[in-house]
């Protein structure tokens, strides 16, 4: 019997790299969660424990702080980029890096109606996500830019029904003409080029567009919903081949209160966190690039 050593990749998770920009009296944040991977030929040290070839995690920790003031966080794709792109110079067995990082947004608090010059407040919506990927050296490489949102929880409350489903012997979900629709939603998009892009600027853009469609878009189903936030956002934006969603829905189910002798006409809910529906779709250009490695060891997803 011959056993081989499979696909692996190694690196530093969840470095907690804040960079303050300080320049005037006026500063600004940057609040990144950062892991970095690294994979190539690396069969030495699994088979044999020789580390000759591997850039050391810690290294790699280090790095992603040095670089938050080296290369600056104009954006989280732009850091990752250079983050990625050096570790194949620095780690020369290493065929591909991967750089997943997530944003969390911090807004100026409000003094006299004026935002604050060093004070803030964490907001409490959504985390921005990017994920780079970079393969091969010289004119052969790839840099892959996947940006993204998590936990972006919306509601509808109303505009929404869902009915004319398959039945069986064991469906006893009852049809809704009305109902409130919710979702903590995570959407990735996939870039075709890195250049020329202001990539704030197009996240802002893609969560303006995906939250419209939502609260524009009669549902007949949450399918429907997430087909037409993709649509607007690949119609807007040329540089998107792809955008991918997960979600979760969030179920509220009138609550019975005619027990009670009062009379509830769809004002009253109780929320359920579990179990729930996930619904995944994937809205993508005809003529999309070949995505290559942009959606590796991305998880769960489809």
């Amino acid at each position: 019997m011959s056993i081989s050593l499979g696909v692996n990749q190694y690196g530093k998770a969840e470095n907690r790299v804040v960079r303050i920009y300080r320049d005037t009296d006026r500063h600004s944040i940057r609040d990144l969660n950062v892991s970095t991977s690294l994979r190539g030929d690396f069969t030495a040290a699994h088979l044999e424990g020789d580390q000759a070839d591997v850039l050391p995690t810690d290294t790699q920790k280090n790095t992603s702080f040095a670089f938050a003031k080296k290369v600056g966080v104009e954006s989280p794709e732009q850091y990752g980029i250079a983050l990625g792109t050096h570790f194949l110079t620095a780690a020369p067995k290493a065929t591909g890096s991967q750089i997943r990082i997530e944003e969390y947004a911090w807004d100026r608090i409000q003094v006299d109606g004026e935002g604050h010059d060093h004070s803030f407040v964490r907001r409490g919506t959504e985390t921005r996500t990017a994920i780079i990927t970079v393969d091969g050296r010289g004119d052969d490489q790839r840099v892959s830019v996947v940006s993204g949102l998590e936990d972006l929880t919306v509601l509808k409350s109303t505009g929404s029904e869902f009915k004319g489903f398959l039945k069986d012997e064991f469906t006893t979900l009852e049809e809704a003409d009305d109902r409130i629709m919710a979702t903590s939603l995570t959407a990735r998009w996939r870039y075709n080029k890195t250049d020329g892009i202001n990539f704030d600027e197009v996240y802002e853009d893609v969560k303006k567009l995906c939250l419209a469609a939502f609260a524009t878009t009669y549902s007949r189903a949450l399918q429907e919903t997430l087909h037409a936030m993709g649509k607007a956002v690949l119609e807007a934006h040329s540089e998107i081949d792809e955008i991918r969603f997960s979600a979760p829905n969030k179920h509220h189910f009138l609550y019975d209160l005619d027990r009670f002798g009062i009379e509830n006409k769809g004002e009253v809910f109780i929320a359920a966190d579990r179990p729930y529906g996930l619904i995944e779709a994937q809205v993508v250009r005809d003529d999309a690039s070949d995505p290559g490695e942009a959606w590796t060891a991305v998880p769960s997803f489809i």
